[in-house]
């Protein structure tokens, strides 16, 4: 029943303000509709008294006519046949006098009664029309003046609430701030800065926010610089080690020494690129690019046997280097911890790179990404089974990028990494933003092809250059592009 009727009414009556408002309206019609009550109660009693004595003051003096055999007025009568029923029976059967409001020929009419010889009742009328008409108009006063009054006080309560509201507000947002990585947000609200003065709720969890973000803000930077400087200052021995194992003569141990030296280096140089991340002084070099090619180029680096899948390519607005980083390392994860065959898909801006493993583990698609912290998503044991900084460098270079990285598990089983680009402009009217054709993209890719084997000399021998960027020649990759239309 709850559930049915908070999906019935708006979200905004679930804040504060609306809450505030209602009560107060409430609180304002009970208070108005109390006290109208009683002026009115009080204002009939009052005019009905009234009406009575002026009554009787004018059925003695009827009274004294009648017995003196006076001429009665036109208001009085002997025995009417209208009188009401109580006032007859009154002055027949207990012989006293008594007044009643009641209405006559469609008017108030105060009646008064008094019994007279030979079991006869004299009685007298008086217009209450005017009474009436008076307490009607003390109602309609009543009225106007509580609605005036309730949104008088409305307001005043609404504008104190607003100030408190929007305060809540700006904390929230400073809040939100500091949870997605702005660590200089503060709420800086100068009530919190005047000791002195009294303070309320609000004021109080501004200075906690703000006295909990400074200290989370040094505790971080301290990690950050603690790791920078550990990275930083393993990086002159490591190259002091990686040349003595140079020298070392062949044979396994050597081969050994040479692969613990190369793993510590790369945990060093990824250790120093978070450290970079997480200062946020890594800035994007934005260009236009082709993401099919660019895609394939990044996977071909990794050396590993990858399907590629070109279903629709675009162009795209990225940097160049940081793309293929974040790729490259996405490639490298679903080697690593999933199984064969590793696909990627490039359709339009949207890369997805899947393996048929066992998925991602449960905290990583909650929390995302932890350094330090790898595991096979099937691995019941929780086995460690790498440093987790893969994609903690490709989640930090997706922001940088300005991209969205998502990471699921497909419903067949396989871990998915989704990773949306932003397109480029159209440059021309009556063509999709940033797509670029079937024909268009294998012409590209034929340049390509001729450009490289002009420049290795070779058709699949890497140059040098390419060698020294860490690649492995001994590595095929099978790459697949998948046309937008059948070709003959």
């Amino acid at each position: 029943m709850s559930t049915t009727r908070s999906r019935l009414l708006p979200a905004r009556t679930a804040t504060l303000r609306w809450k505030s408002a209602a009560f107060i309206g409430v609180m304002c019609c009970l208070l108005a509709t109390l006290l109208g009550s009683l002026v009115h109660i009080l204002a009939v009693r009052q005019a009905q008294a009234h009406a009575r004595e002026s009554a009787l003051a004018e059925l003695d003096r009827t009274v004294a006519a009648y017995v003196a055999g006076e001429p009665l007025g036109r208001n009085a009568a002997v025995d009417p046949t209208d009188l009401p029923a109580p006032l007859r029976a009154m002055a027949v059967t207990r012989h006293e006098r008594g007044t009643q409001l009641a209405d006559h020929q469609g008017r108030p009419t105060m009646w008064a009664t008094a019994p007279v010889s030979g079991g006869k009742v004299l009685s007298l009328r008086l217009d209450f029309s005017d009474q009436a008409a008076a307490v009607r108009g003390l109602d309609r006063a009543i009225i106007a003046s509580s609605g005036a009054a309730i949104g008088l006080t409305l307001g005043a309560g609404l504008i104190s609430v607003s100030r408190v509201t929007r305060r809540l507000h700006r904390i929230a947002h400073v809040a939100r701030s500091i949870s997605t990585g702005d660590l200089d947000a503060r709420v800086n609200d100068p009530r919190a800065q005047q000791p002195g003065r009294a303070q309320d709720e609000a004021t109080v969890v501004a200075a906690a926010l703000d006295a909990m973000a400074a200290t989370l803000q040094a505790k971080l930077h301290s990690e950050q610089r603690f790791t920078a400087d550990v990275s930083h200052e393993l990086r002159t021995p490591l190259a002091g080690l990686h040349a003595a194992a140079e020298l070392l003569p062949p044979g396994r141990p050597t081969e050994m020494v040479r692969d613990r030296v190369g793993a510590l280096r790369r945990l060093t140089e990824d250790l120093l690129e978070i450290s970079r991340l997480d200062a946020q002084a890594e800035r994007a070099d934005l260009d236009v690019h082709a993401l099919g090619p660019l895609t394939e180029r990044a996977v071909r680096a990794t050396g590993t046997e990858t399907e590629i899948r070109v279903v629709r390519d675009a162009r795209v607005e990225t940097d160049r280097r940081r793309l293929e980083r974040v790729l490259g390392n996405l490639v490298a994860n679903a080697h690593k911890h999933g199984c064969p065959p590793v696909v990627v898909t490039v359709d339009t801006h949207v890369v997805t790179v899947r393996d048929h493993g066992d998925g991602y583990p449960a905290y990583l698609l909650d929390q995302g990404p932890q350094r330090f912290r790898s595991q096979s998503g099937g691995s019941e044991s929780g086995k460690r089974t790498g440093h987790g900084l893969g994609l903690t460098i490709a989640a930090g270079q997706a922001d940088v990028l300005g991209v969205t990285l998502r990471f699921s598990n497909a419903p067949d089983g396989g871990a998915v990494a989704e990773l949306r680009l932003p397109l480029e402009p159209a440059d021309q009217p009556g063509q999709p933003q940033g797509l670029m054709t079937a024909s268009e993209h294998r012409a590209e890719m034929t340049t390509r092809f001729t450009t490289r084997e002009q420049i290795t000399g070779v058709t699949g021998r890497p140059t040098a250059a390419r060698a020294q960027a860490g690649t492995r020649p001994h590595h095929t990759s099978t790459h697949q592009q998948t046309p937008t239309h059948p070709t003959t």
